[in-house]
């Protein structure tokens, strides 16, 4: 065989070789990016605070909502239970998504129809609105936290599937928990902004209005939350640049409350973190912080750590 005819056979082994050379490291970056970051799908994640192992994975759309609906809970004094019961009803109904369509004139988180009186269209798009008159409903329901979950739902939602709520039930109890605060520590997401997001500290603090009312800014809605009356006159949340501080006034006689209560809104920060570009979140000595290996809460430790059991910071920024 002459030397031109091994040539071209040549070129040819060594382009498939550079081929598969370029491949395997288009592999091996790719596997370093879930190695790093978890996922190639954002993702959040919520734990249980014993030691069952149960866990729930969602996204950040569900995330946003599912705070929303704790927020507006635990705002109107509504307790543990009755938030699991409007988190399960809404994963039933539209997954835990805001969607504009369902069964005959059915919109919003939990599936609400303007023609039965739940309100107009614009108001049952507002997951605000949605969740509050959700509860308002709920609350008429004699003895609902003594009920079956799906009994409880159903006799606010009266749907053709009365026992469709049920399926709900565990991973709703664990998202109840940390959402409200009795769970430590055990809500986490990854935190890649999102282009449609709006992040600093003006979108933070409307966020929070938005879903606590404008008292969870002050040290005054901070205290009424704990049932402390306020040692100081001074009643705003301080902010820096790019970061917005609330404050947790602690009980005299204990801190469970406030520990719930800054727990709460550690974890409603993280919900929010894509949406809101907020890149760091810390409480109680403990600190979560967008990006890294496992997306954790990190026990920070140190002195500072009764100091900063009395506020929340959230951090934002690219």
């Amino acid at each position: 065989m002459s030397e031109s005819s091994r040539s071209p056979r040549r070129r040819g082994r060594l382009l498939r070789f550079g081929a598969a050379v370029i491949a395997l490291f288009a592999v091996a970056g790719y596997l370093a990016v879930q190695y790093l970051t978890g996922s190639s799908t954002p993702r959040c994640t919520v734990v249980s605070g014993g030691s069952d192992g149960a866990s729930y994975e969602f996204t950040p759309e569900q995330a946003v909502n599912a705070a929303t609906i704790s927020a507006v809970g635990t705002t109107r004094g509504m307790p543990e239970r009755a938030v699991a019961i409007a988190l399960a009803t809404a994963l039933q109904e539209s997954g835990l998504r805001n969607i504009e369509h369902g069964d005959r004139d059915s919109l919003g988180l939990f599936q609400q129809r303007p023609s039965q009186g739940w309100g107009t269209e614009q108001q049952i798009m507002d997951p605000t609105y949605a969740a509050g008159v959700f509860y308002e409903h709920l609350a008429k329901v004699p003895d609902y936290t003594e009920l079956p979950l799906t009994v409880a739902a159903q006799r606010v939602q009266r749907s053709g599937f009365p026992e469709a709520y049920a399926k709900h039930e565990p991973d709703a109890t664990l998202l109840a928990a940390a959402l409200t605060g009795r769970s430590a520590a055990t809500l986490t997401c990854q935190g890649r902004p999102q282009p449609s997001g709006t992040g600093g500290p003006d979108a933070v603090r409307a966020a929070l209005v938005r879903d606590f009312g404008r008292d969870v800014l002050t040290t005054a809605g901070a205290e009424a939350a704990t049932g402390q009356s306020s040692p100081s006159p001074r009643a705003t949340a301080r902010q820096g640049a790019g970061t917005v501080t609330i404050p947790v006034p602690r009980k005299t006689t204990t801190s469970r409350a406030a520990d719930e209560r800054g727990w709460e809104l550690a974890h409603w920060a993280v919900a929010n973190s894509s949406a809101l570009h907020i890149s760091r979140v810390s409480f109680a000595g403990h600190e979560w912080s967008r990006g890294g290996y496992a997306n954790k809460w990190r026990a920070t430790g140190g002195s500072d750590a009764k100091a900063s059991s009395a506020q929340v910071r959230i951090v934002t920024g690219d």
